[in-house]
C-alpha cells in the first residue's frame, strides 16, 4: 500500500478554505490523518481545489482506479469542517463524495444496479467498522449512443454515485478519516470491478458479522475500453 498523496502545506490556504496557521486543530488533524492514510495500490490519490463555499473549512482529494493503462474508475472526496456544528450535519465534520465508472451491459441492464451501488458505499462503510450518520445521496446510470463521425464507437453505459455522510467524531471532536478514505477507496474498488482486499471492502468474508449484510454483488467489468 501507498499513502494517500499530499499534505497540509504552505498553499494549504488555496485548499482548505483558511490561512494555513488559522484552521482549527481538529481540521488539521483530520486533513494530515487523509494524507497520511495508507491505501491500496491501484488507488492513485491526489489533492485538488475544495469547493470554497460548503463550509468554512474544506479539504478535497480526487482519485482512481488504474490498472495497466486503463483508468477503471475515478472519483472525489472532499472534507468539510464546520466547527460552530451543522444542523443537517448533527455534526461539525461531513464527507462529500463523487464515484463514477463505465460498465459494462450486462451490468448496466441490472434492474438493482442503483440499490446495489448504494449497498457498496454504505457496505464499504460498516466493513471497516466506521460509524456514520445522516447518509445521503443519489445514484445516476446514464447511458451514451454515439452517431455522424462517432458511430463507430459502442454504446457506453455510465454509474455515478453522489453520497454524503457524518462521520462519527472520536477523540478531541477528530473523526478517524484515514479509515473513511480507505472505506471510500474500497468503494471505488468495488465500482471498477476489483476483488476486495482480504478482511475489507462490502461483503468480505473477514470484515466482521453483517459487515456486508444486503450488499449484492454484481459480475465484474472488463473496464472502460478505448473507442
Amino acid at each position: 500500500m501507498a499513502p494517500a498523496q499530499g499534505r497540509l502545506s504552505d498553499d494549504a490556504d488555496d485548499r482548505s478554505g483558511a490561512e494555513n496557521n488559522s484552521a482549527p486543530p481538529a481540521f488539521r488533524q483530520a486533513v494530515e490523518a487523509l494524507c497520511s492514510a495508507r491505501l491500496r495500490p491501484e488507488v492513485e490519490v491526489d489533492p485538488t481545489r475544495p469547493p470554497q463555499r460548503l463550509a468554512p473549512y474544506a479539504y478535497a482529494l480526487e482519485a482512481a482506479v488504474v490498472q495497466g493503462d486503463e483508468d477503471l474508475a475515478d472519483g472525489r472526496l472532499v472534507l468539510l469542517h464546520d466547527p460552530a456544528g451543522h444542523d443537517a450535519w448533527h455534526g461539525t465534520f461531513r464527507l462529500v463524495t463523487l464515484v463514477r465508472a463505465e460498465l459494462e451491459p450486462e451490468m448496466a441492464a441490472d434492474p438493482l444496479l442503483p440499490e446495489v451501488s448504494w449497498s457498496w458505499l454504505t457496505g464499504a462503510l460498516e466493513a471497516r467498522g466506521l460509524s456514520y450518520a445522516e447518509a445521503s445521496g443519489t445514484v445516476t446510470r446514464a447511458g451514451s449512443h454515439y452517431f455522424g463521425g462517432l458511430a463507430d464507437r459502442r454504446p457506453a453505459t455510465q454509474i455515478e454515485i453522489r453520497a454524503s455522510w457524518t462521520p462519527r467524531e472520536g477523540r478531541g471532536g477528530v473523526p478517524d478519516t484515514a479509515a473513511h478514505l480507505a472505506a471510500w477507496c474500497d468503494l471505488l474498488a468495488q465500482i471498477a470491478g476489483l476483488p476486495p482486499e482480504p478482511g475489507h471492502g462490502p461483503g468480505s468474508v473477514d470484515a466482521g458479522a453483517g459487515a456486508g449484510a444486503g450488499v449484492v454483488s454484481l459480475p465484474q467489468r472488463r473496464g472502460p475500453q478505448a473507442p
